[in-house]
């Protein structure tokens, strides 16, 4: 029997798939009435039906489940027992007849092994497929060979031509689909990881691919894109959610390698997590070892493997250029007048492929209505959102790791000697400039040590450290975000390097400021090595200072004792700008601009508040406090209210308020 020519490969296979069927139920109606003459059965008068001519290059479902597993024909007709008890309501009723038992209407192991000539006890063995690859599952009875059989759910699914995961699968695996055109390094390194794999398949094992870097998104669109060239659908795999028991990781393993084998699918385990210690270890090398189909894993370090080969392949961002290709495509369907002009965009922001594409899409958003009219306004608008939506999306990865300040302070409200201020004016100058300086003009040829815009801030505290941060931050549109040295440092050796690198890792797409507060928690006078405490010390301030070069943004140290740091240390810092406690003239100044133009003041005398000895920090608090007390009282902030206030502030740092340097305050 041939099939109709405008057949679909679905109908086909459902015919091929019944008529299979009915030659197995042709088999055992015949077999059952010549073996049970005393129950009154006779044949039917059916004979078996004429097998359907196959026209497809792609081969039937059932065929291809016993070529892919490698199925005896006693196995395959087991199978089909199982699936005609769910597929055919004539099947049950037949079963129950050759077992002379109405109540037994699921097929059994004894009574196919009494049904077919070719039948072999092996098949039944936890080794052999139907069992090790879990096509048929034996239910509770009181033998092996008179308990129930069952197909299992996706094999059953599978004959009929529905394809979907296991549903024990599919809250832990999802699929990755084949992603656009990649960067030209990108696409290099896949096409690297598909000739690995092709050449491997011909000579030995797939070597497990390790795709290293902290680059996520662009490793998993290069898996893909390698799955895809060698004919494989990528699924991933997150490893947090692999399981611990080794039970259960056995059943993910057989599940997971019986899908590789149905769909043709490469695993992607990713083990990106920011905290990888708290990553189930154990699991994460026992699939490494175990699995027996295609996987990559995506991980920050290279993980160890005891007995698999290991094919290495260290994933960034796109290179600059590319970045720009990617820019001039992403905006060329939105705002192609910035095409050519994004050279302050791409220097500044690291992202990949899908964050630039969602930036330009962002920015297009937020201007969308609310356009100038002139068109080099507009530019300028749409440029400056862009600039935001690239903050926007390089922020995920840093934002449980430090806490980003908003920076809102700006020039006019820093008071500082002139010669600080100049330091800091050139720190904004370096930022501004360093593509122009280290690439266009060549210095970043001459080695890439040194090339970060490290700074350290040394003063007392309240002496507006953290205010100056702020400034730098705001006049260069960036984020800020504060880490404290003393929560990163930590007691056990070689952990403080680990929370360091996440820090920088994660700042790193988007070179935003970075202001380690409490320096001296880490740094001090380098000491004789007298004990692995000691050697170990240095170590992570010297890991600290190493990275601080390389960051592509600005790193700032704050630190209350410049006199504690090892000259050695500072040599390696580019600016050092100290903040001095500050002079009466200039705590005038603090006061004068302390107040917002919408708070309400009356007889606030200057001179007098100037004689207080505070910091800028302590003076802001103050005023608020002074601000709450005569918010309360329905009054304008005055003096009485600052000396209260100011009484306790300085109640908190536990120091004594001078009658000398408050008098005249009533």
């Amino acid at each position: 029997m041939s099939a109709p020519a405008n057949i679909t490969w679905h109908d086909a296979n459902q015919r091929y798939l019944t008529g299979a069927l009915a030659e197995l139920r042709a088999e055992l109606e015949k077999l059952f009435s010549q073996n049970d003459s005393r129950s009154g059965h006779e044949s039917n008068g059916q004979t078996a039906p004429e097998r359907m001519e196959w026209t497809f290059s792609r081969a039937p479902a059932l065929e291809s489940i016993c070529s892919l597993f490698e199925l005896s024909n006693f196995e395959r007709k087991v199978l089909l027992m199982c699936a005609g008890a769910e597929m055919d309501a004539r099947f049950p009723a037949l079963y129950a007849t050759g077992q002379k038992d109405a109540h037994r209407i699921q097929p059994t192991f004894s009574l196919a092994l009494s049904a077919f000539p070719e039948a072999h006890w092996s098949a039944l063995s936890p080794s052999r497929p139907l069992r090790r690859w879990h096509l048929v599952e034996v239910t509770a009875g009181e033998t092996l060979a008179t308990s129930s059989l069952r197909i299992q759910e996706r094999i059953l699914h599978y004959l009929a031509g529905v394809h979907g995961l296991d549903e024990r699968l599919q809250a832990l695996v999802r699929p990755i689909p084949e992603p656009g055109p990649l960067a030209p390094s990108h696409l290099a390194t896949a096409e690297n990881i598909a000739a690995a794999w092709s050449r491997a398949s011909r000579e030995s094992a797939l070597p497990i691919v390790q795709l290293c870097g902290g680059a996520t998104a662009p490793k998993r669109e290069i898996a893909a894109a390698a799955s895809a060239m060698i004919g494989l659908q990528l699924h991933a795999i997150a490893a947090w959610s692999l399981p611990h028991a080794a039970s259960e990781i056995e059943m993910l393993l057989r599940l997971w390698e019986r899908e590789a084998v149905l769909n043709s699918s490469a695993l992607l385990l990713e083990c990106d997590d920011e905290n990888q210690e708290a990553l189930p270890a154990t699991a994460i090398s026992w699939l490494m070892e175990s699995i027996r189909c295609p996987l990559m894993v995506s991980t920050r370090n290279a993980r160890k493997s005891s007995h698999r080969s290991i094919a290495l392949f260290e994933v960034e961002n796109p290179t600059r250029s590319e970045q720009a290709q990617l820019w001039e495509g992403a905006l060329q369907a939105i705002f192609p007048q910035l095409n050519g002009k994004l050279e302050a965009v791409v220097s500044q922001f690291n992202l990949g492929p899908a964050a630039i594409q969602s930036a330009a899409l962002q920015a297009d958003i937020n201007l969308s209505g609310s356009r100038p009219a002139e068109e080099q306004e507009s530019a300028e608008a749409f440029s400056q959102g862009l600039w935001d939506a690239c903050r926007i999306q390089a922020r995920p990865r840093l934002e449980g790791l430090a806490q980003r300040i908003e920076p809102a302070a700006t020039w006019g409200e820093l008071v500082l000697p002139e010669n600080q201020k100049q330091v800091l004016g050139q720190i904004a100058v370096h930022v501004r400039q360093r593509t122009k300086v280290y690439q266009t003009w060549g210095f970043a040829s001459k080695g890439s040590r040194g090339l970060g815009i490290s700074a350290l801030f040394a003063g007392p505290s309240g002496t507006g450290k953290t205010m100056a941060a702020e400034v730098l931050a705001h006049e260069l549109r960036l984020d800020l975000y504060r880490i404290d040295l003393s929560q990163v440092v930590s007691k056990y050796i070689g952990e403080t390097e680990k929370n360091l690198r996440r820090v920088f890792d994660a700042a790193d797409e988007g070179a935003a400021v970075l202001l380690f507060d409490e320096a001296d928690a880490l740094f001090g006078k380098r000491s004789e090595v007298k004990d692995s405490h000691d050697r170990y010390a240095n170590i992570e301030v010297s890991y600290l200072l190493q990275r601080m070069e390389a960051y592509r943004g600005l790193a700032i140290l704050t630190t209350n004792r410049k006199s504690a740091l090892d000259p050695a240390f500072l040599r390696r810092i580019r600016f050092v700008v100290d903040f001095p406690f500050p002079e009466a003239a200039q705590r005038a100044e603090i006061w004068r601009r302390v107040f917002p133009q919408a708070t309400p003041t009356a007889g606030l005398k200057i001179e007098h508040l100037a004689k207080l000895h505070a910091a800028g920090g302590h003076i802001r608090n103050i005023a608020m406090g002074a601000a709450f007390l005569a918010a309360d009282a329905g009054e304008p902030v005055g003096m009485p209210h600052l000396l209260r206030s100011a009484r306790s502030e300085f109640a908190k740092m536990d120091k004594p308020l001078p009658d000398a340097e408050v008098a005249g305050w009533t």
